[in-house]
């Protein structure tokens, strides 16, 4: 059995590698997200952020109780977004882990009000304990920053028959990882961390149509590391996977325009843009209803 995985994994690898070898953007034919399958569209899918966390960057605060939450995900379901992306604990740069009960009792009060809200839910955590209780309320995707790294992850995932999957990469934790990033190439680096990752996943039997890529925008990396990406994010899409770029309000647009994080609209949307027109298949924003609006419309003129 070993054995065919690794002959099965190898033969994937051959077909990435041509793909990559490729200039052309590459669409996954669909995206399994739990009791959602996402066909390939022109207009990325819209994954609308919703932080249940006294501390994050931008919003931290604001959607704190199950009440405020509920509102600002009918706002945005309300604008047309596709995913729901709900977190309860801040990884921005420097935060601090939070003990598992406490990131639970933030997130579940709200998965359980949405659960049947129409569109798919997200779990953004690291935790295995906080993916299986979420996955067993009803949500549909784990979006983890440390890729599935921590202890049980792979196995929660693994046996789940049909939740979506994210994996990112981060450079160290959250911590440490804007002290100094250092890449000797950051596309070739990330990807073959994202491949290594997916193909973990596979060989523990997991569909690949579940399986999405982000390489993590802002998380362990430079100014020159972020735009480097933006700029060639297609190699991102040649991988085989669908992407998902996660922009929104970043510090990066902030040392390009100077302005505070909730001064970025301007800047998030175009940078959103600028990955939708590279081939990202997701994109995870603040802002709802302004990035749709602007999606629209460059649909329209494709």
């Amino acid at each position: 059995m070993h054995l065919l995985l690794h002959l099965v994994t190898d033969q994937r690898r051959e077909v990435r590698q041509q793909l990559r070898n490729s200039e052309s953007v590459v669409q996954p034919a669909t995206w399994r997200c739990g009791r959602f399958l996402f066909e390939p569209r022109k207009r990325p899918l819209v994954m609308g952020i919703l932080n249940t966390t006294p501390d994050s960057f931008s919003d931290g605060g604001q959607f704190q109780s199950a009440k405020a939450a509920l509102i600002h995900a009918e706002q945005m379901i309300k604008s047309g977004v596709d995913i729901i992306d709900i977190g309860g604990e801040s990884t921005r740069p420097g935060a601090e882990p939070v003990p598992l009960q406490e990131e639970l009792d933030r997130v579940m009060p709200v998965i359980e009000l949405l659960r049947d809200c129409g569109v798919a839910l997200s779990i953004d955590t690291y935790k295995s304990a906080t993916m299986q209780a979420a996955l067993n309320a009803g949500v549909d995707c784990v979006n983890d920053i440390w890729g599935l790294r921590q202890e049980g992850a792979v196995e929660v995932v693994a046996n789940h028959p049909q939740c979506g999957i994210v994996l990112m990469h981060m450079q160290r934790d959250p911590q440490t990882m804007q002290f100094d990033p250092h890449y000797d190439d950051v596309i070739a680096q990330v990807s073959s961390f994202l491949m290594e990752r997916a193909d973990l996943l596979i060989a523990n039997g997991v569909i690949e149509n579940r399986i999405a890529l982000d390489p993590g925008f802002g998380f362990g990396k430079s100014l020159e590391h972020n735009l480097t990406m933006l700029s060639q994010f297609e190699r991102f899409t040649q991988l085989g996977f669908p992407v998902l770029a996660g922009i929104s309000r970043k510090s990066m647009l902030g040392k390009l325009t100077g302005r505070e994080s909730d001064d970025r609209l301007a800047s998030s949307i175009a940078a959103v843009v600028m990955a939708a027109d590279r081939g990202a298949r997701i994109v995870r924003v603040h802002d709802v209803p302004e990035t749709i609006d602007a999606l629209k419309l460059w649909e329209a003129v494709l």
